[in-house]
C-alpha cells in the first residue's frame, strides 16, 4: 500500500515539474534566445522593410530609395538609376551582419577603432524607423570591421567584411550598363561603320529531322550586304558583349558634356538593336588613340559614358566574322546528294527515304552511321582563316589540282554547295567554298584523313569464330 502512495507522489511531482518546465522555463528560454539573437543583429530591420539608404564617404553623400517595384534609384546628388545588385548586396551584408562582441560600452576614445572619422557612415531607414551605423577600421581578423550604432554608442566588432560596405561611392552605386539587351528578345541588329554596314535579322525556321521535328526555332540571317546564313555563335557573342558594355565613368548633362559632344562627330560604330518593336541605339567613339579615351552615346538627354576602347574592338565585326563560315554551304537537313572526288576515290552518296545509298550501287547496303558521320563532317567544316578575299591564282595553294572536292545537291535538285581542299600546311588545309563565301581560306586538315573509300562505307560482314566465312555471315 505504501509503495502505491509513493508511486502516486512521484507521478504528481513529475507532472508538476513538467508543467513548470513547459509553461515557465521554456517560454523564458525562448524569450532569452530571441533577445540574444536580436542583440547580435547589427541592424534591427529585414531587407524588405528598408525604404531608404544614405551612404556617406569622404568623397560625398549618395541618397538612395526604391521605387514601386523595388528597383533602387539615386535621388541625390543627382537623379539616376542605381545598380540594384550593388545596393542589394550592401543591404544584405548589413541585414546579415552580426555583432561578434561588444568592445566598449561607452568608448572614451574612438580613434583606435577608426570611428573618430569613420570611413563610411550608413543611415538605414525602414518607414519611420532609422539607424545610423559608423564603420571604422578592420578588426583583428581582416574579414571583420569595427562599427558603432548611433542608437547605443557601443563600439562593436562585427562580421562585416570591408569589401561589402567600404568604398561605396556614387560611381560604385550607379547603374553602369550602357544598354539593357535581352538577348532572347532581340530580332534585328544593325552595325553601321564609316565605310560599310551590316544588317542581321532573326527568322523562324522549322527543323525537319529528329525528335524535335516541326518545332519552330530562331536563327540569325544576314540581310545586308549579302543574303546569307549568319554565324549563330558569333552573333550571340556580340549580343552578350553589348549587354556587358559598362561605363567606367559618366559625363552628365552640362557644359562639360556639351563641349565633349562637339568633338564626337563620327562614330567608329553605330549599333541599333530592335526589341519588341522599338530601337535602342548606341554610338561608340574612340576620341584619342594615344590615351585610349573612348565614349558611348545613347539618348540626347543621357550622360556620356566613358568606356574601355577594347569594347569598341569587341563590337566592331567584319562581314566574314558574322557570316556562317561553313564552307560547303548546305545544311545537313537539306542535303540530298553529296559528290565526293579525291585522287584515289570518286563516288556520289544519295540521301533518300532517310537512308544513304551509293548512286552507282543503290542495292548495296551502307553503314548508315559511318555515312551520316562523314556527311556531317563535310557539311560542318568551317573556314578558320581567310587567306585572300577574292580567289586569284590557285596553284600556290594546291587548289588547281585539289586533294579533295565535294559538291552538294539540295532537296530541290539544284547544286547548292561546293567545297575544294588543296595543300596542307601546319594542320590546316587551303580551301574554297560555296559562292556566298568568296575567297581562299584555311580550314582544319583532319577531314582529308576522314574521307572513306566506297568499301569503308559498305556494311561489313561479320564472321562467327570457328565457322567458315560462308557460314559465319549474317
Amino acid at each position: 500500500m505504501k509503495s502505491i502512495w509513493l508511486t502516486l507522489a512521484m507521478t504528481v511531482l513529475l507532472v508538476g515539474l513538467g508543467t513548470y518546465v513547459y509553461f515557465v522555463e521554456l517560454p523564458s528560454e525562448r524569450t532569452r534566445t530571441a533577445v540574444e539573437t536580436q542583440d547580435k543583429k547589427l541592424i534591427p530591420f529585414e531587407e524588405q522593410e528598408i525604404t531608404g539608404l544614405i551612404v556617406r564617404t569622404e568623397v560625398g553623400e549618395v541618397v538612395l530609395a526604391p521605387d514601386d517595384k523595388r528597383a533602387w534609384k539615386i535621388t541625390a546628388p543627382l537623379v539616376a538609376d542605381a545598380d540594384s545588385r550593388e545596393v542589394e548586396s550592401l543591404l544584405r551584408a548589413l541585414v546579415l551582419g552580426r555583432i561578434s562582441r561588444v568592445v566598449e560600452e561607452q568608448a572614451a576614445a574612438l580613434e583606435p577603432f577608426g570611428l573618430e572619422k569613420p570611413a563610411t557612415l550608413l543611415t538605414i531607414a525602414a518607414g519611420s524607423r532609422r539607424e545610423t551605423l559608423s564603420v571604422g577600421d578592420s578588426g583583428p581578423i581582416s574579414s571583420t570591421l569595427y562599427a558603432m550604432r548611433a542608437s547605443d554608442k557601443k563600439v562593436l566588432l562585427t562580421s562585416l567584411a570591408p569589401k561589402d560596405v567600404l568604398n561605396k561611392t556614387l560611381l560604385t552605386l550607379r547603374k553602369k550598363e550602357v544598354l539593357r539587351v535581352d538577348q532572347a528578345k532581340v530580332d534585328r541588329l544593325r552595325l553601321a561603320y564609316p565605310a560599310n554596314e551590316l544588317v542581321l535579322y532573326q527568322v523562324e525556321h522549322t527543323d525537319q529531322p529528329g525528335p524535335a521535328a516541326g518545332q519552330n526555332k530562331k536563327a540569325w540571317k544576314l540581310r545586308y550586304p549579302i543574303e546569307a546564313d549568319a554565324d549563330q555563335a558569333e552573333v550571340n557573342n556580340l549580343l552578350i558583349k553589348l549587354d556587358n558594355l559598362k561605363a567606367l565613368g559618366f559625363v552628365d548633362p552640362g557644359p562639360q558634356r556639351d563641349a565633349l559632344l562637339q568633338k564626337l562627330t563620327k562614330p567608329d560604330v553605330k549599333i541599333t538593336v530592335h526589341v519588341d518593336g522599338t530601337d535602342q541605339t548606341v554610338k561608340l567613339y574612340q576620341l584619342d588613340l594615344a590615351t585610349g579615351e573612348a565614349y558611348a552615346v545613347t539618348a540626347q538627354d543621357a550622360p556620356l559614358y566613358r568606356i574601355s576602347p577594347l569594347a569598341i574592338k569587341d563590337l566592331t565585326k567584319e562581314l566574314f566574322t558574322l557570316q556562317d563560315k561553313r564552307l560547303l554551304g548546305v545544311n545537313m537537313d537539306d542535303l540530298a546528294m553529296l559528290a565526293v572526288k579525291t585522287r584515289d576515290h570518286q563516288y556520289t552518296l544519295i540521301h533518300q527515304n532517310g537512308d544513304w545509298v551509293l548512286e552507282d550501287q543503290p542495292a548495296e547496303k551502307l553503314d548508315q552511321e559511318a555515312a551520316d558521320l562523314f556527311a556531317s563532317r563535310v557539311v560542318s567544316l568551317p573556314a578558320e582563316i581567310r587567306v585572300v578575299k577574292q580567289a586569284g591564282p590557285l596553284a600556290p595553294y594546291g587548289l588547281a589540282t585539289p586533294a579533295a572536292e565535294f559538291a552538294a545537291t539540295a532537296k530541290d535538285g539544284k547544286q547548292r554547295g561546293r567545297l575544294v581542299l588543296g595543300a596542307s600546311s601546319g594542320g590546316l588545309v587551303y580551301a574554297m567554298g560555296h559562292p556566298g563565301l568568296p575567297g581562299i581560306f584555311q580550314a582544319r586538315a583532319d577531314l582529308l584523313s576522314q574521307i572513306p573509300a566506297k568499301a569503308d562505307l559498305k556494311t561489313k560482314t561479320r564472321q562467327v569464330s570457328g565457322l567458315p566465312p560462308e557460314l559465319g555471315r549474317k
